[in-house]
């Protein structure tokens, strides 16, 4: 079976995609520091990204990177691309008292994973749909407490849960259909 080289250097998200790509194809964890350009679209950073991680990796094997973030209706979609500055900048508390006062505190979790063999790039995208809420849960990580979807925040749920529906998972999936589509 082929092997995909995942562009992270967080283990739990290789983890996952070894699952959704389980018999589609082997994943293998490449650790490179790409260059994030500054996009409103995480398509766009998820692509360049790829296509800079596979020149980088020197064309041996098809690349991934994903690109996610929170969006929060109320915030006109702020932090969204940006969620990783403003959670290192502001902190997940204070980013729930920017959400706690507001009319509308629906938000979805985005994810774009980008696929890139050389002469292909493609990008897939998953979200899923939560409320903002005052932080609950000792799990997860980054914005998870502050993210409830179905009564529950993403850091009370354990990872099994989580994995099964989240953004990054839905994204994931719809890669592995197109690459047993593309195989067959």
């Amino acid at each position: 079976m082929p092997s995909l080289r995942f562009v992270t250097t967080n283990s739990g998200k290789v983890r996952e995609a070894e699952e959704y790509l389980a018999g589609v194809r082997d994943v293998e964890q490449f650790d490179y520091d790409y260059t994030e350009v500054q996009s409103s679209d995480l398509a766009t950073i998820a692509a360049q990204g790829a296509e800079e991680a596979y020149e980088a990796n020197g064309g041996d094997a098809p690349v991934i990177v994903d690109d996610a973030g929170l969006f929060v209706r109320g915030l006109d979609g702020f932090p969204g691309p940006y969620s990783s500055y403003v959670e290192d900048t502001l902190g997940v508390e204070r980013v729930w008292t920017l959400a706690e006062d507001l009319d509308e505190r629906r938000a979805a979790f985005r994810c774009v994973v980008a696929y890139t063999d050389g002469e292909t790039t493609e990008t897939f995208d998953g979200a899923v749909q939560g409320t903002m809420v005052a932080p609950r849960g000792d799990g997860g990580f980054g914005y998870d407490p502050i993210f409830e979807h179905d009564g529950e925040t993403f850091a009370e749920m354990d990872t099994e849960r989580k994995n099964a529906l989240s953004h990054r998972g839905r994204a994931l999936a719809k890669l592995a259909d197109w690459l047993a589509d593309r195989d067959a």
